[in-house]
């Protein structure tokens, strides 16, 4: 089986290229949708996370308060890898079960779909790379747009991460989603021939 991993900055329209994989019948592992998951199948992730940053990023049904941590985590890069200590060692692990699960089910590739692939080091354990791509500017107008985030929430959160131009030179291949949907998905099926045929 291949696997394909797949990454790209906040508002880099990730999840609509991974929509695109999985409208083609291909399975997705998606590592945000693992994230939320653990803390439900893993209780005692809360408690720490609860220990690390006390009972205001909490709200009254137990659950945590995403946008109030994400304010903090992405403005102190200290906090956000405490926070990582915490929960990507279970988030790793748990991708990895759901590849080994598409492996025994015959499927003849698998897209993991994380926006740190590359930070997390995911990437070399992939048979190839995509990266999702846009310029700058359209990525600020587009994060402050769809999240309602101020100018200055939305920098913290594209800085916090790998810039995306440094992403490009890690990855095999490209997809530029700066203009129509159409162009996208006609960039992804030149990809997926170019895998196929490896």
């Amino acid at each position: 089986m291949l696997c394909v991993g797949l990454t790209g900055g906040i508002g880099t329209g990730k999840s609509t290229v991974s929509r695109m994989f999985k409208e083609k019948g291909i399975p997705v592992v998606d590592a945000d949708i693992i994230a939320k998951n653990i803390l439900i199948t893993y209780p005692e992730l809360l408690t720490a996370i609860r220990k690390e940053f006390g009972d205001e990023y909490f709200i009254e049904d137990g659950t945590i308060n995403r946008k109030k941590l994400g304010n903090l985590i992405f403005k102190f890069p200290e906090l956000r890898k405490k926070l990582e200590d915490i929960m990507l060692p279970r988030i790793k692990s748990e991708i990895f079960k759901h590849v080994d699960l598409r492996k025994k089910l015959n499927e003849e590739m698998c897209i993991v779909d994380a926006p740190t692939l590359i930070e997390t080091g995911i990437d070399q354990a992939m048979d190839f790379n995509i990266l999702v791509w846009i310029n700058k500017e359209t990525q600020i107008k587009r994060v402050m747009q769809r999240d309602k985030f101020s100018l200055e929430e939305t920098m913290d959160r594209i800085n916090s991460q790998m810039p995306i131009d440094e992403k490009k030179e890690r990855v095999d291949f490209i997809i530029n989603n700066s203009s129509e949907i159409e162009n996208t998905e006609k960039q992804l099926d030149k990809i997926l021939n170019c895998i196929r045929e490896c």
